[in-house]
Parts: C-alpha cells; sequence; structure tokens
C-alpha cells in the first residue's frame, strides 16, 4: 500500500498515540500446570517490544505512516532497549518521557497452544497523565489513538476532556481498551465510545463492555455509540459494523508461531489504510493481513522487522 506524501499545508502525522511502552518475555514449552518449588524448563525464550500502544505504533510505522508517540519509560536497561527498538522503523519519539522514579513495565507471557498466560508489571506505564502530554503534538495529525485504557489508569480522569479537544481540532480517533483486569469495564469508557470514531475490540472485550452475550447483540449495541467498530474474531477473520451495515471479512490462512500482538497489528493495518483515504471495510480487510503476518514470527513486532517477509506477505496478500 503505497503512502500518501504530505502535500503543503498537510498535518505533520498521519497518526498520534499515546500509550505504554514496556518489553515482552516470552516463554515458550511451559506446562499449563505450574506447579511451585519446581525448575520448570521453558524449550525457547523471546525479547521483543511490548505494550499494546508501542507494538502498534511500530508496526503503524513500518507500514510507511507518519508516527507521533507520545509514552514514558524509565530509565533503565529495559527502557533504553524499547526505545532503541521504536528509533529502528522512523518513529518520531520527541515526546519520550523519562521517568528515574519509577522502572519500564514489563510483561510474561507463556503460551500455550490457542492460550497464553499474561503477567505484567505495570511499572511507569501506570502513571502518564493527560496534564503530561502536549496537546498540540497530538492534534498535529489526521488521527488520534489510544490503546490500553484500563493499564494506562493515570491518563483515565482527562481523556474526556482531550478526546474533545482533538475532535474540536479536526481528529478522528479511535480506541482499543484492550482487557480490563478488573472485569468491571467502568470508569471513563462510556464517555468515550460517545467521542470515538473507530472501535478495535476483540470479540471477548466487545461483549463485555456492552455487557451482551452475544457478539451480534453486542455490535448493535456499539453501532449505536460509535460510527465504526471493527472486531477480531481470530481465525473467523474479522467483522465490520457501521449502523445498521455488517461485513464479515475472512482470515488469512497462515500457520502461526504464535498470536502474541496480532490484535495490535491488525490495529496497525487498519489505522494505515483508514488514514490513508479506505473506507471501514477495505481497512479491515487489510487489517486481517497485518493481524496474520504478526503471528509468523514470535512477539507483536519480529514479523514487521523482517523486511523481507513483510513486504513478500503484503505483496502476496494485500495487493
Amino acid at each position: 500500500m503505497a503512502l500518501k506524501q504530505p502535500s503543503a499545508g498537510e498535518k505533520r502525522f498521519d497518526v498520534t498515540i499515546a500509550g505504554e511502552t514496556n518489553l515482552d518475555l516470552i516463554l515458550y514449552g511451559l506446562p499449563e500446570d505450574l506447579p511451585l518449588e519446581r525448575e520448570l524448563l521453558a524449550s525457547g525464550f523471546q525479547l521483543t517490544l511490548g505494550g499494546s500502544s508501542s507494538i502498534l505504533a511500530h508496526n503503524l510505522a513500518r507500514l510507511g505512516s507518519r508516527v507521533g508517540f507520545a509514552t514514558q519509560v524509565g530509565r533503565d536497561e529495559m527502557g533504553a532497549i524499547a526505545v532503541e527498538r521504536l528509533t529502528q522503523p522512523g518513529l518520531d519519539l520527541s515526546q519520550v518521557a523519562y521517568r528515574d522514579d519509577r522502572s519500564t513495565g514489563v510483561t510474561l507471557l507463556l503460551p500455550h497452544g490457542a492460550h497464553r498466560r499474561i503477567l505484567t508489571y505495570p511499572g511507569v506505564m501506570a502513571e502518564m497523565t493527560t496534564a503530561s502530554l502536549n496537546v498540540d503534538y497530538l492534534a498535529s495529525a489526521g488521527h488520534f489513538h489510544l490503546s490500553s485504557l484500563y493499564l494506562q489508569t493515570a491518563i483515565q480522569p482527562g481523556l474526556p476532556e482531550l478526546f474533545r479537544t482533538l475532535k474540536s481540532r479536526g481528529l478522528t480517533l479511535s480506541l482499543d481498551t484492550n482487557d480490563d483486569p478488573e472485569g468491571a469495564w467502568g470508569g471513563v469508557l462510556d464517555q468515550l465510545l460517545s467521542l470515538i470514531d473507530v472501535l478495535l475490540p476483540n470479540e471477548s472485550e466487545l461483549k463485555q463492555m456492552m455487557r451482551q452475550p452475544t457478539l451480534e447483540q453486542a455490535l448493535v449495541a456499539a453501532a449505536e455509540r460509535v460510527p465504526v467498530v471493527a472486531v477480531k474474531c481470530g481465525a473467523r477473520g474479522a467483522v465490520v459494523q457501521q449502523g445498521s451495515a455488517r461485513s464479515w471479512i475472512g482470515p488469512v490462512p497462515v500457520e502461526p508461531v504464535d498470536t502474541i500482538g496480532a490484535g495490535d497489528s491488525f490495529n496497525a493495518g487498519f489505522l494505515h489504510a483508514f488514514t490513508h483515504g479506505c473506507d471501514a471495510v477495505e481497512s479491515a480487510r487489510f487489517a486481517t493481513v497485518t493481524g496474520a503476518l504478526s503471528t509468523l514470527r514470535p512477539g507483536g513486532t519480529e514479523a514487521f522487522r523482517d523486511e523481507k517477509l513483510m513486504r513478500e506477505f503484503l505483496s502476496a496478500h494485500a495487493s
């Protein structure tokens, strides 16, 4: 997909993102039943860039979008590794804040076939506030995105005002809440749903946030609040709801290494296409390709760091 070149007077970025950055430590081959006081040997290990916001920002930039990313990391080795990984695809990192009083967060992932354990130490990811954000910087894009609503606890109170400000300055807005560790799906979510243009949940998240027992009922409820609802449905592909119109997009067949970060990679494909003039269904179709691509390497960014793999896969499936 060709990148639209900025013209005179065009905004600096295609997408700005405010969110968390951490590392993912992935241990493969461990049993689902983890006994105490035993040394359990993994069959494989991978250290990758983690955090839904940073995976999205990285992969969106690798696709060719102009991305500005506001984030915080600790002034530690994990933060240095994460920022180095974010630097490689050409992201603008002028709004990275380094914290001396908090460490960079980390997530330990234990894949078990179709399921996985996710263990997270939030660290600095829970500390960013809207007061620390440069609104002019965020507004220097055509679109703003937020991920990991429920992990970014300090940012939540100021989000409704921030979203209203960005909308008043002409931006479109998208949200991927990711999981709510408390399972409550409350707080500012209700206010944000009335402000965003695109909602990007997975099937389970949508049913929980809409408090509906089926995907179909959840789609109808969400479409009453949000103009575009694009839902990730795993091996079944994706579905887009716009008002009463519903479109299913089939999956791209692959043999996955793992599915860590596939949802964030779907978001990257969707936003890249959406901010370059594609409609919601076309954007979701491209997103299923980028989501599938992600599964071909460990973690959420490794497939996008492999230039040859990425270009060949996109050429084969997104033409």
